[in-house]
């Protein structure tokens, strides 16, 4: 038996290659940032109204900052219903809780700071897998 070169073409493609696979992995991929951004979306909306009600709120039994938790429901829609536009507003919506979070973690103090950390995380992981679905989609239009 002698050796030789494989044929390329007879050996099965891995997973991404090809017209198809790309394709495949592409949307495996934006599935999961969709994933990921509605998740972390949700998540931070949880956090805001924990954090100002229970948690560690300004005034004992809860404070109105609470409401901050509002203008992140207007997104949820679109980013459940996969909108482009409502991915593209929203990435700008949510500096504003970043903006709030490096604030208040330099200005609390304790469990707030440790809050404030945790929305800063959220804020950037929202913000990237925004970004990211957008621009990968983008590409597919």
């Amino acid at each position: 038996m002698t050796v030789g070169t494989l044929n390329p073409s007879s050996r099965p493609l891995p997973q991404g290659e090809g017209e198809n696979g790309r394709e495949s992995v592409r949307g495996m991929t934006a599935n999961r940032l969709y994933h990921v951004s509605a998740g972390s979306l949700i998540t931070l909306i949880c956090l805001c109204l924990a954090w100002e009600l229970w948690l560690a709120p300004l005034r004992p039994g809860g404070s109105w900052l609470a409401l901050k938790a509002l203008p992140l429901l207007a997104p949820l829609p679109g980013i459940l219903r996969r909108k482009i536009y409502t991915y593209q507003w929203s990435s700008m919506l949510i500096l504003a809780y970043f903006i709030e979070g490096v604030v208040r973690g330099y200005a609390d103090g304790g469990f707030s700071a440790q809050l404030a950390r945790t929305e800063i995380a959220l804020s950037l992981l929202f913000f990237c897998s925004v970004i990211a679905y957008v621009r990968l989609t983008a590409r597919t239009r």
